[in-house]
């Protein structure tokens, strides 16, 4: 009995393992894609930022004529 408790663990602990390594990985590469995404984020922050700089105002800011 005392051995198939100690097999049993044995072979639990191996599958943890396994889990935390795939565990791992995956959360590696979800960061990768945060990391992207955010990169990409800022890019478009900025070339947005750009073109409304770049816009101006070309309307005259007028009364509506109703007033």
């Amino acid at each position: 009995m005392p051995a198939d408790r100690l097999t049993t663990l044995e072979i639990r602990s191996a599958e943890q393992d396994k889990t935390i390594e795939e565990l791992s990985a995956q959360v590696a590469e979800q960061w990768g894609v945060i990391e992207r995404l955010r990169r990409q984020l800022e890019m478009l922050t900025e070339r947005f930022s750009a073109i409304e700089d770049n816009a101006g105002s070309d309307i005259p800011v007028t009364r509506p004529p109703h007033y």
